[in-house]
């Protein structure tokens, strides 16, 4: 027997969370995300992207920098370090698409899946650090990120330092693995 299956009925199961935002402001989101972040949709609806962030300074910083590539593009993807309700960080891939290219934090529509369970957190890192370290997962070079976080190649090669101490690696690519979750 075949049953009609609306958009909002695909939206509430889809097996990822799924957001519709406006200004960064979660208008409605699905039952996936809630039990992601650990918490429920009735919380989340209203709130600012920013209680899914470690701190304020990713936040805002994440903000600036996809911008540029929402306008570009209309879409946006990447790994990051996000917050559960209950305060537990974890990898995060998250993807969005803009309503609007020329105002690319007006209106969104964003899918957010849960990486924990193949990439843990393994180190206390700073806001800096997981930012630095999202980026060396996709292989970017320290140019490239300098420009991502509009910081300098060498700063980039500074927090890489850190990063490769506080997980006892010694080549980049042992930092990688480290950070995906492997023993290097």
């Amino acid at each position: 027997m075949s049953q009609d299956i609306d958009y909002r009925t695909a939206f509430q199961f889809a097996p990822v969370g799924l957001v519709v935002s406006r200004h960064r402001v979660i208008v409605d989101c699905n039952e996936a995300l809630a039990e992601m972040f650990r918490t429920s949709r009735e919380l989340l609806i209203g709130q600012s992207f920013l209680v899914l962030y470690p701190s304020v300074e990713e936040f805002e910083r994440t903000g600036e920098r996809i911008a540029p590539v929402l306008n570009a593009r209309g879409r946006y993807a990447d790994d990051r370090i996000m917050k559960r309700a209950d305060g537990e960080l974890f990898w995060c891939h998250v993807t969005g698409r803009a309503m609007e290219r020329s105002s690319p934090h007006a209106a969104g529509i964003w899918s957010f899946e849960d990486l924990s369970s193949r990439r843990p957190v393994q180190a206390e890192l700073t806001g800096r650090e997981r930012e630095v370290a999202a980026l060396l997962i996709e292989g970017q070079t320290s140019k490239h990120i300098g420009k991502a976080l509009g910081i300098s190649h060498r700063t980039v090669d500074v927090y890489r330092a850190r990063l490769m101490r506080k997980f006892r690696a010694s080549t980049t690519p042992e930092l990688v693995q480290r950070l995906l979750g492997g023993t290097g």
